[in-house]
């Protein structure tokens, strides 16, 4: 069993720290100061607690895989005797960098390094480092302690065996990692992800709908779908002569921006940042904020529990 250390207290890491206690990994989790330490505290406390509410563990389950995680501000004892290193700090290259020529030091070269990174490239992350045969990318989408994804993307000299230690530690922390063939820019579920969200603003732009009907478009439609059959098999299930014919002559009028269409760089230069500025494409009261943000929880909760009951059917 790999002994983990999470470099990084903030909503990724303490999230990733918790899928890992709840499959019974001892984890150790670094913070850069006490303050980001007690924030990390309070988040892995609410979540556990929304956690037990739902059922999914109880009381008892819950402190256990509390004091399986070890938060720290000493770089050196959180990793200290580790076997596999998550680093999630903050998408500053040099900073990541930096990072790992640091870590190569304190650790021996066998250590498994990840970048929690939903971008970077692991040959550019790996160029510095001694032994880049040990760096890969394990990107975690947001809520990590619910969403079953990890992209598992090797660099030019990553070794197999550390995609091949990667992919077990993740299928035993309960999670679904599909491996990039590639480096790409954005991997796979961003560049799916932003492919959608770049036609929605050409829409709203157009003024072809109110931004209310684009995103219930998406809700009410292949957003029921998405959850069970993705984007290829629900090709293959509608008849292919039929989603090429639709291809070959939608993809010529589909949007092809470069950049932020004009609603959204807008509001940017507004400094309407959404949610967490109180204003974005929509208006966000406190209350509206965590309404929308409980239901998505619990609807993020909801595909949790079928997972699971899937993966004890597929055990028996």
């Amino acid at each position: 069993m790999e002994k983990l250390a999470i470099i990084g207290s903030g909503t990724m890491g303490h999230s990733i720290a918790l899928s890992a206690a709840w499959t019974g990994l001892e984890v150790s989790v670094y913070g850069v100061n006490t303050k980001d330490l007690e924030n990390a505290e309070k988040g892995l406390a609410s979540k556990l607690k929304v956690m037990m509410e739902n059922k999914l563990f109880d009381e008892t389950a819950a402190r256990k895989i509390r004091n399986q995680i070890h938060f720290s501000i000493v770089l050196e004892d959180v990793v200290a005797d580790s076997t596999f290193i998550i680093e999630a700090i903050p998408e500053v290259l040099e900073q990541k960098k930096k990072l790992y020529k640091l870590l190569e030091t304190l650790v021996p070269e066998d250590v498994v390094i990840a970048s929690n990174t939903s971008g970077f490239r692991p040959t550019l992350l790996a160029e510095e480092m001694e032994h880049p045969e040990r760096l890969l990318v394990t990107h975690f989408w947001n809520p990590a302690h619910l969403i079953p994804l990890v992209e598992v993307v090797s660099g030019e000299q990553t070794d197999e065996g550390t995609v091949e230690r990667s992919m077990e530690l993740l299928k035993s922390m309960n999670k679904k990692p599909i491996l990039l063939k590639k480096e790409i820019p954005g991997f796979i579920g961003n560049r799916l992800q932003y492919a959608l969200f770049r036609e929605a603003q050409a829409l709203l732009d157009a003024g072809a709908a109110t931004k209310e009907d684009i995103d219930a478009a998406v809700t009410y439609s292949i957003g029921r779908r998405l959850p069970v059959t993705g984007p290829l098999m629900t090709a293959d299930m509608g008849g292919l002569d039929i989603f090429s014919a639709i291809s070959n002559y939608l993809f010529a009028d589909l949007s092809n921006d470069q950049q932020s269409g004009e609603t959204l760089s807008r509001l940017v230069d507004e400094k309407k940042l959404g949610d967490k500025s109180g204003e974005g494409f929509y208006q966000w009261e406190r209350n509206e904020s965590e309404r929308i943000n409980a239901e998505r929880e619990q609807t993020l909760i909801h595909f949790l529990k079928k997972d699971l009951e899937n993966s004890r059917e597929e055990e028996k």
